[in-house]
């Protein structure tokens, strides 16, 4: 039988010979990001979120934040002491806040002036649910409910108008998910409600989709750690080996999928 072990993900990449879906310093950094180079993807989109206001790149630079935490952090138990004992997440707290305000703070003033532009809606939401998975699922503070709903709201308005809006797809099927498997009843009715199958069959679906690379990654990436999370040995194995076909630098997809070599002998 295999023994699973969850290495992280979501979610979860050489400016030499890159290939063609990386022909610009944001696909570069989801490219680093994709291959676990979470320090080289933050680094890469530190000045077009600080300083040109992309909100694309600060949605990527603090999910590379967020990444690098959960690494530092890992499964503690105990994860305030697993905080106290870690030198440089305070810093990459600093860095991953700052980011996400300026994102945050662009996104909502355009969409002030373009309320029906989906796309920066949905950059909002995946911002918002940037902070609320790193404080409920990395830190393991329930808090961040503003952004929790921000987000739910603004994907459930793109999913209205675009059903087939296949990021926000993914990004909805984890709050279900999430809100019905990692929270006590009462808080799951407090927060909307979620269905575990609902949120699994959407990222299912949604990797299934013949979508812009990168899209298709992070749907994948998505259904990996579904996988893993379900302890579908099979179905997590068979979705690293794909990912690792497009990602073979991704060290913690190596390390899953030796895992399961060795635990097969």
């Amino acid at each position: 039988m295999l023994r699973l072990r969850h290495f992280g993900l979501p979610l979860a990449v050489v400016l030499l010979a890159l290939p063609a879906h990386a022909s610009g310093p944001l696909e570069a950094a989801q490219l680093d990001f994709y291959n676990a180079r979470y320090e080289a993807s933050a680094a890469a989109t530190d000045d077009a979120c600080a300083a040109g206001g992309d909100v694309a790149a600060c949605e990527v630079r603090t999910a590379a934040l967020l990444f690098q935490i959960k690494r530092l952090v890992g499964q503690a138990k105990d994860k305030d002491k697993a905080w106290k004992d870690c030198a440089n997440c305070p810093g990459l707290m600093t860095a991953f806040r700052e980011s996400l305000a300026r994102g945050q703070e662009v996104a909502r003033a355009r969409l002030k002036q373009a309320p029906d532009d989906d796309e920066m809606l949905f950059l909002l939401g995946k911002l918002d649910l940037n902070y609320v998975w790193l404080q409920l699922g990395t830190l393991g503070h329930k808090t961040g409910w503003s952004e929790y709903w921000e987000a739910r709201k603004a994907l459930d308005k793109v999913l209205e108008r675009q059903p087939g809006h296949v990021r926000a797809r993914v990004a909805r099927g984890w709050i279900d998910y999430i809100v019905d498997t990692r929270l006590p009843r009462g808080t799951r009715w407090m927060l909307g409600g979620g269905n575990k199958k609902r949120g699994i069959q959407a990222i299912r679906e949604a990797a299934e989709t013949e979508s812009e690379f990168f899209t298709r990654t992070e749907a994948r990436f998505g259904l990996w750690d579904i996988q893993v999370r379900e302890k579908d040995g099979a179905g997590a194995l068979a979705t690293a080996h794909l990912l690792l076909g497009d990602f073979p630098e991704n060290a913690e997809l190596r390390k899953f999928v030796d895992a399961q070599a060795d635990s097969t002998r």
